[in-house]
């Protein structure tokens, strides 16, 4: 592994303790807030940061990958990271500047190929047990994502619920190896890997026949997840969507298609932020999923006009999707992942920008008084509980994050993008 090869002009005897924490500690008190315990919360929760970020959904296959499948990452800003190593350094870089706990979520197109090339039906642990050791050495859990996509087998739109017999055992046998490659990060790693199922299959223009497509896709996922695999090292996940570039007007994967299959088989549902129509946001759902389906899984990303990935930021939805899990005590039924590549800005800045904006989303719901929100909604209250969550927007909570990222040993806001410039610099700037 590279070892990174730059000079952190960042002074960590800045990190003082923030002389307005003791306020905000009593502000939040006077409405019922416990800082203290938000921030053991928010400590204890992990982000699975995704590495497809990193290097523009490329992966490892070969070096001149094609995007497909209705995916398209925009900009060409410098420094991508081309090699597993340099990958690992960026993302190493990166984890320096978050503070709280990370995961890796990992797509099968990149596996460690040194050894040679392998197609999607025939990789094997061999191929992913570097990134175990590399897991393993930062002391983080990792997730997996069967890649279903920029293949010659997905270049119609359809994979596991093509027409085709042959193309479909293809993508059975590719999503049946990365659930056991999967089970294998989890018990290596000592923490269950979330392996999420996401295909594009769909298309452009009206179908005339929508009923087939769902059901080979239903006797593919059936076939997928035969193999009974402890839930101590793998929890299976399925991914829905409502469109797509190339799949406008059908996606067999609906949402109502994998919440009925997910509810079916008491597996993960997947909600990706960026899935459903550019006006509807996810956070509603959480609580009318959690009824039936024993876990969730959370892609946080940000769609502008259509699914476009964008870097999470602290807006309206994201911070609306953590007040859900929060005020509905889902955190611990709650797998949290990034979803967004953009390489129109520094591929690191975009990890730090996203990871640390989900944080405090994380963080406004931990310190909302939400015990006498809901105190003063049974009363029947409902003009005090509109004035404390009026009220409660205007606390100091950045006072409270600065604390966090001190007691991670993290730079603060204005303070962390310092030591990404000064890594472009020296690192990205000569690849």
């Amino acid at each position: 592994m590279l070892e990174p090869s730059f000079h952190c002009p960042f002074d960590h005897n800045k990190f003082m303790p923030n002389s307005y924490f003791n306020d905000s500690v009593e502000r939040y008190a006077e409405i019922g807030v416990d800082v203290e315990a938000a921030l053991t919360t928010l400590a204890e929760v992990p982000i699975s940061m995704h590495c497809w970020q990193g290097d523009d959904v490329g992966g490892f296959e070969s070096s001149d990958t094609t995007l497909g499948s209705g995916l398209a990452v925009t900009g060409n800003y410098p420094g991508k990271a081309r090699t597993i190593d340099e990958l690992r350094q960026d993302l190493e870089t990166a984890m320096r500047l978050i503070p709280g706990q990370h995961r890796l979520n990992l797509h099968a197109i990149y596996g460690d190929f040194s050894s040679g090339k392998a197609d999607r039906n025939a990789i094997e642990l061999k191929h992913f047990q570097s990134w175990i050791d590399w897991c393993q050495a930062q002391g983080i859990g990792m997730d997996f994502n069967p890649s279903c996509f920029s293949h010659p087998k997905a270049d119609d739109g359809m994979t596991l619920a093509h027409s085709d017999a042959a193309i479909r055992d293809f993508w059975i046998e590719h999503c049946k190896r990365c659930r056991r490659i999967g089970a294998e990060f989890g018990q290596q790693l000592g923490s269950p890997c979330v392996t999420n199922i996401w295909i594009p299959d769909g298309m452009k223009d009206t179908p005339a026949d929508r009923t087939g497509p769902r059901q080979r896709l239903i006797e593919s996922l059936d076939a997928v997840l035969a193999e009974n695999i402890d839930r101590a090292h793998l929890l299976d996940a399925v991914e829905c969507k409502l469109f797509g570039i190339g799949s406008e007007s059908y996606v067999v994967g609906s949402h109502e298609f994998y919440l009925g299959y997910a509810i079916k088989n008491q597996i993960l549902l997947c909600l990706d932020a960026g899935h459903f129509h550019p006006t509807e946001g996810i956070a509603d759902k959480i609580s009318s999923v959690l009824q039936f389906v024993p876990e969730i899984l959370l892609h946080v990303s940000r769609g502008v006009r259509w699914d476009s990935d964008h870097v999470v930021v602290l807006d309206d939805p994201t911070k609306a999707i953590f007040q859900e899990l929060v005020r509905g005590d889902y955190l611990a039924r709650t797998h949290i992942g990034l979803d967004f590549f953009d390489a129109s800005i520094n591929r690191i800045a975009a990890w730090c920008i996203g990871t640390r904006a989900t944080q405090k989303a994380l963080l406004l719901a931990l310190l909302s008084p939400n015990d006498k929100l809901q105190q003063l909604e049974q009363a029947g209250d409902y003009s005090g509980r509109l004035a404390l969550m009026e009220d409660a927007r205007m606390l100091p909570a950045g006072a409270v994050w600065e604390e966090f990222c001190r007691r991670s040993d993290t730079a603060g806001d204005l303070q962390w993008l310092e030591e990404v410039r000064a890594y472009e610099a020296q690192v990205l700037a000569k690849r």
